[in-house]
């Protein structure tokens, strides 16, 4: 199990550019399994969980080809439906979440697919009904193998039909769609995911033959259509790193720019940081995030705390929480922070309460935060990484606190950060790997 072993206290100052999407990128790997053509995909992230989805995909019989820097070129033309009931396969697939999106490609296309229960975050509960509701209305059989705990999917055709989700889940949402899109007649999907990414896996379909209508709102008009053909795509900038980036430069009271931001697709990101007090200058498509030695915490008109909660896409992501709640540590004020969508994602706040932090976790869900406006700087300690986003918050504390942190199980963070340790270095952060 690796570490970072990090000097904190350092002021960084540089250009950060934004790796490419990881929740788009498994969307669109998936995708790649609806056509026997080629896809090019470019700005794809070098991180751990796309590149095990990557190896899936050729375990699978699908060509990969590694064109260098993000580019890669697949061909699903020979592709080993047998492979599903593999040993290996049973193994490969129960370690990646995003692995769940094989299932609807494989459906349409093949008539089956089946995954292991995925693994992922340690951060709750989180169903997978939501797909597999989505494809028995569009005809297919359903089986899940407690014993084994494998989920298979079965259909000699997929009819399309109208549907209204029972969430509105972004990878429930994305499987239904890339099901639908080969399925005969119309499939109408209400209450679906709207986030950028379900956007540009749609606008990829599109751009493959599909006839996908309503894209960006949560109403879903598909025609399904017989064949598929290639495509090129580029995957946006990680929102999930530009906020992440965001609250790295306010704790640390450095001066970043963030190179090529996708700002049109940040959605909230942009005003919620700044309801924190912290300053966000947009030039074109980088934002810049200037020295600040103190931000204040904005209260509501009537006077009373500002909370900042998650939601579904337009709402706040939340991936982000757990990054606004470390950077609300330094800040002038108080603040509740209310995660509504996971049950388990605060629990780290007994390592931030060691280095110094004053928080109360009132529930699973909620933990209101004293903002110390800089008095008490945060302390290293030694920790471990539960998580990609809390593991990531923890870096951003120990970059911030005085003396040196120690965080274990960093096999999390690099799940979804691209050489964070190296990125960080190159503008003046401590960061050791061991």
């Amino acid at each position: 199990m690796g570490s970072f072993h990090i000097e904190g206290g350092n002021k960084l100052k540089g250009t950060l550019k934004p790796q490419g999407a990881k929740n788009e990128a498994l969307q669109i790997l998936c995708a790649t399994l609806l056509t026997d053509e080629e896809v090019e995909i470019k700005n794809i992230p070098d991180i751990v969980d796309v590149n095990k989805l990557i190896d899936l995909l050729g375990s699978l019989g699908v060509t990969v080809q590694n064109k260098g820097d993000g580019h890669y070129i697949f061909q699903a033309k020979d592709v080993d439906v047998d492979y599903l009931s593999s040993k290996e396969f049973s193994e490969k697939g129960s370690s990646l979440r995003g692995s769940i999106m094989i299932v609807g490609p494989l459906l349409a296309r093949f008539g089956k697919g089946y995954i292991p229960k995925p693994g992922g975050d340690k951060i709750g509960r989180r169903r997978l009904d939501t797909h597999f509701i989505g494809f028995q209305n569009l005809g297919a059989h359903f089986e899940y193998d407690s014993k084994q705990h494998f989920y298979k999917a079965t259909a000699d055709r997929l009819h399309g039909t109208y549907m209204l989700l029972d969430e509105a889940s972004v990878t429930g949402t994305a499987n239904v769609v890339m099901a639908a899109v080969l399925a005969e007649g119309v499939t109408t999907i209400y209450n679906a995911a709207c986030e950028p990414y379900l956007q540009q896996l749609c606008r990829m379909l599109n751009s493959m033959g599909a006839k996908i209508t309503g894209v960006g709102s949560n109403l879903l008009n598909i025609e399904g259509v017989e064949k598929l053909h290639g495509c090129q795509h580029s995957i946006l900038p990680d929102m999930i790193e530009v906020g992440s980036f965001i609250g790295l430069a306010a704790m640390t009271q450095s001066e970043i720019r963030l190179d090529g931001v996708g700002y049109d697709h940040l959605g909230m990101i942009p005003s919620v940081f700044r309801k924190l007090g912290i300053e966000i200058i947009r030039e074109g498509d980088d934002i810049i995030v200037p020295e600040q030695e103190l931000y204040e915490v904005e209260s509501f008109i009537d006077g009373s705390i500002l909370t900042i909660a998650d939601a579904p896409w337009p709402g706040f992501t939340p991936d982000l929480l757990s990054i606004i709640l470390v950077v609300a540590t330094q800040a002038k004020g108080s603040l509740l922070i209310h995660q509504k969508m996971f049950e388990s994602r605060l629990f780290f706040v007994d390592k931030l309460i060691d280095m110094g932090a004053q928080i109360i976790l009132c529930d699973p869900h909620r933990a209101t935060v004293i903002g110390q406006g800089r008095h008490n700087p945060l302390r290293g300690i030694q920790m471990t990484s539960p998580d990609i986003r809390a593991g990531v918050s923890l870096l951003i504390a120990a970059l911030s606190a005085e003396g040196t942190s120690v965080i274990k199980n960093i096999e999390q963070i690099d799940r979804g950060y691209q050489n964070i340790d190296g990125r960080l270095n190159a503008i003046g952060a401590n960061i050791v790997r061991r």
